[in-house]
C-alpha cells in the first residue's frame, strides 16, 4: 500500500520544482494494455525471442518477418487508450510550462492523452523510414483485419529510392537519435524534479538519466510497482501502478 508519508514528501517537492523533467518507461504503456518486450510472444513469433526481431540483421534476413510483427505491435497499440497516468502526465505538462517529457516507448500514447512533444528516445512505431535513404515515410494506415495470431507482411517500398519501409524505431545494437539523446540529457541536467516512471533502470542510456539529475542537484521521485537500479538515487520510491499513483500525485 501506498505511504502516505512518501506520497506527502513526493507531493511537497513537486510543489517546489520549477524545472521538471518526466522520463517514462514500457511500464506505463503496459498498463493500457501494450505488451512489453519481457512478455512472452505468441502466434506466428511464439518461437522467437523478441529481441531477436528488433535488429538490423533480423530485418534483412526477414523483411516480412519483422515488417509484420511490427505492424501487429502498432495494430495493438491503435486499439490501445491512455490511461490515467498518461492523462496525469499531460495534466502535470499544462500545470508546469517547460516541463520536458522523456519516454522509452515507441507507442503514442503520451500524444493521444495531450502531450504535446515527448521525446522518444527509443523512436516511434508512427515515424516509419527508408532503410536505404532514411526518407521518412507515411504511416500505414492500421489494418482492420489484423489478425490476431500476426501475419508475415512485406514492408512498403521508398518512393524515392524503392528502399525498404523499416520500422522508425531504435533496434538492439543502433545508436538513440542524436537529437533526442541531447535534449534528454540537456532537460535532465537543468531540472530540479525528474520523475522516473514505469521504467526498469536497467537499459542504457536512459537508465542514466536520473543519475545525471542527481549528480547536478535534482531530485528524483520514482513510481514502480517494484524495486529497481534506480531506488539508490530516487528521494521517494512510490511503490504501485502510475495510473493509480500519478493521479494522486499530480492531483488528477
Amino acid at each position: 500500500m501506498l505511504q502516505q508519508e512518501d506520497l506527502g514528501q513526493a507531493t511537497a517537492l513537486l510543489a517546489r520544482a520549477r524545472r521538471v523533467v518526466i522520463l517514462t518507461g514500457a511500464g506505463v504503456s503496459a498498463e493500457s494494455g501494450v505488451p512489453t518486450f519481457r512478455d512472452a510472444l505468441t502466434g506466428l513469433w511464439q518461437r522467437f525471442d523478441a529481441q531477436a526481431l528488433a535488429t538490423p540483421e533480423a530485418f534483412r534476413a526477414d523483411p516480412a518477418l519483422v515488417w509484420g510483427w511490427y505492424e501487429w505491435r502498432r495494430t495493438a497499440v491503435c486499439r490501445a487508450q491512455p490511461n490515467p497516468a498518461h492523462l496525469a502526465v499531460a495534466a502535470l505538462e499544462a500545470r508546469h510550462p517547460g516541463t520536458v517529457l522523456i519516454t522509452q516507448n515507441v507507442d503514442d500514447l503520451h500524444e493521444r492523452a495531450g502531450s504535446k512533444a515527448p521525446v522518444h528516445l527509443h523512436g516511434s512505431l508512427f515515424a516509419p523510414r527508408c532503410a536505404e535513404c532514411g526518407q521518412p515515410a507515411p504511416t500505414p494506415d492500421a489494418p482492420a483485419d489484423e489478425p490476431e495470431n500476426g501475419r508475415r507482411l512485406p514492408p512498403p517500398r521508398c518512393a524515392r529510392c524503392s528502399g525498404l519501409i523499416r520500422p522508425g524505431v531504435v533496434w538492439f545494437g543502433e545508436a538513440l537519435p542524436t537529437d533526442a539523446l541531447a535534449s534528454a540529457v540537456e532537460a535532465a541536467a537543468s531540472c530540479d524534479l525528474l520523475l522516473a516512471v514505469g521504467t526498469s533502470g536497467l537499459v542504457h542510456p536512459a537508465a542514466e538519466l536520473p543519475h545525471v539529475a542527481v549528480r547536478t542537484g535534482a531530485a528524483v521521485i520514482q513510481v514502480n510497482p517494484r524495486a529497481t537500479p534506480l531506488d539508490e538515487v530516487a528521494e521517494v520510491n512510490l511503490r504501485g501502478p502510475a495510473a493509480r499513483i500519478l493521479p494522486e500525485l499530480i492531483g488528477t
